[in-house]
């Protein structure tokens, strides 16, 4: 097994992060009042490597966007904004292939749970209301770049071998806690704008939402069969069971890694309307028998717990207690199912060099300190 070295670890991830501060950041700033824009222009200018450039509404903003040969690093968008709003410019701004991964950020005096939610879905990486602090908001920008651009990294990898799918399909490692991204959902957020989204609707308390962790069941010890294609496949699919039967009740939900999903849903009504266990598992039976799949993998679903919380780390600890429940219950059918007769002996599977640590949690790390989630496992 792979040991890794923390002090060097460390010592790469500043000299990352000094590489990323000498590299000018070009900035587009998206607001139709001018003292803001004048302000922004002038704060971020103080910082030595950001390139600003500025427009006062969405159709001024798409105008420079298509005529600037290089494509923009961030984005700060106002929300309320006359004609096309906000929300709707960043909608387009991911349609440009360029700009497909950039980090937007949503500065607004717009706090309410429907413009976070319409912003995170739509791709926003952060959201930070006004007024603001400029040093926060430089260092989000900075973490937000350098995440992006992992992202941006990984996925030209894996387009550079499209053409040899099958052997990435057997190859390409990953850690077992990696959360992995989830293509073609319409509400699945990354980690990090999950994490983010739970932030900014702390900050409006939440009074009346909810979180629920499902998780594929036995996952660690599918993980160890070596197929890391199969284990994606299955994530991938349960994903899209959740988005499916939860539809009814408009839930926000993130791939946290190990095997486990958080979905997040308003109002008691909108709690109740989220999926039994076994309705969950039996469109995900289905997704699984269409790819060929043995029926004796399924889900499990933990109890909902309440998110009445005013702070951050109150949100948080709700989120931990959802994923303590869900492995209660595992740990429950464990002792009703004996999964041991229907899984290969552990003794019988021969672990890979799994990937320990992964440059995602460096930058979380980088970004949050000891209050990520990764830390709080």
């Amino acid at each position: 097994m792979k040991h890794s070295n923390p002090d060097s670890e460390q010592f790469q991830r500043k000299l990352e992060i000094r590489a990323l501060q000498k590299t000018k950041l070009r900035v587009l700033v998206v607001d139709d009042e001018p003292s803001i824009l004048e302000l922004l222009q002038a704060a971020l200018a103080e910082f030595e490597n950001c390139d600003i450039s500025a427009a006062s509404s969405a159709t001024e903003a798409l105008a420079l966007i298509e005529a600037t040969g290089t494509p923009f690093d961030c984005f700060l968008l106002d929300i309320q904004m006359p004609g096309i709003n906000g929300i709707e410019l960043l909608r387009r701004i991911r349609q440009m292939p360029e700009h497909a991964e950039a980090p937007a950020i949503m500065l607004t005096a717009m706090s309410d749970r429907k413009h976070v939610e319409e912003a995170f879905l739509e791709g926003a990486f952060d959201y930070v209301t006004k007024p603001f602090d400029f040093f926060e908001l430089r260092s989000r920008m900075n973490a937000a770049h350098l995440l992006m651009q992992e992202r941006i990294k990984a996925r030209r990898s894996s387009a550079s071998v499209q053409s040899l799918r099958a052997e990435l399909d057997s190859t390409q490692q990953f850690s077992f806690d990696d959360p992995l991204s989830i293509d073609g959902l319409e509400r699945c957020l990354r980690y990090v704008e999950f994490d983010n989204y739970i932030e900014q609707l702390s900050r409006g308390c939440l009074y009346d939402s909810w979180v629920v962790a499902v998780k594929l069941q036995d996952a660690d010890f599918r993980f160890d069969l070596n197929d890391f294609s199969a284990f994606r496949r299955a994530i991938s699919d349960l994903g899209r069971s959740i988005e499916k039967t939860t539809k009814l009740s408009q839930a926000v939900f993130s791939y946290r890694g190990s095997g486990v999903f958080l979905v997040v849903v308003h109002g008691r009504e909108a709690a109740s309307d989220l999926p039994a266990e076994e309705e969950l598992n039996q469109l995900f039976g289905a997704m699984l028998a269409d790819r060929g799949v043995s029926g004796s993998v399924r889900a499990v679903k933990g109890a909902a717990i309440a998110m009445r919380s005013i702070s951050k780390s109150g949100a948080f600890s709700a989120m931990n207690n959802a994923i303590g429940k869900v492995q209660e219950r595992e740990v429950a059918l464990r002792k009703v199912e004996a999964p041991e007769a229907e899984l290969p002996s552990k003794s019988n599977v021969v672990k890979m060099d799994k990937p320990r640590t992964s440059l995602f949690e460096t930058v979380l790390q980088e970004m949050y300190g000891s209050q990520t989630y990764l830390a709080r496992k």
